[in-house]
């Protein structure tokens, strides 16, 4: 019996699918730039490119790494100050010291990497980032 009820839905649906289905009659908007790249033309977005929007959300993401890592240096050497000798928790805050400074080390070259590349991208493309 549930079988019987499983099937007759699933006929159901499908009727109901093919029944209400109206076509749509929108014409491409698009013809100009096949490979979207001026997406901001046609959404009202912004007229940059969306390369340079990328760039732009890089950069975000790594200057926010980065301040994780000073938040992190800072930490630590308040930690070391008020340790009041107790070796545990100064061997605590040169483990967390070295991890920030390598992880702010490590952000600073990819944000120069990501610079270089960006603007030599640019450049040859023609486009202005901002």
């Amino acid at each position: 019996m549930l079988r019987y009820i499983a099937l007759f839905s699933l006929l159901m649906v499908g009727v109901v699918g093919v029944l209400y289905a109206y076509p749509t009659f929108a014409q491409d908007m698009t013809n100009n730039d096949p490979l979207g790249v001026d997406y901001g033309q046609y959404t009202g977005l912004s007229d940059q490119d969306l390369r340079v929007s990328v760039a732009l959300v890089i950069r975000f993401i790594l200057g926010f790494l980065g301040i994780i890592f000073l938040i992190l240096t800072l930490y630590a050497g308040f930690l070391w100050m008020t340790s009041a000798g107790n070796e545990d928790n100064i061997e605590k805050a040169k483990k967390i010291l070295w991890g920030s400074v390598i992880g702010l080390a490590i952000v600073l070259a990819s944000y120069a990497i990501t610079q270089f590349v960006i603007g030599n991208l640019s450049g040859v493309m023609g486009i202005k980032p901002s």
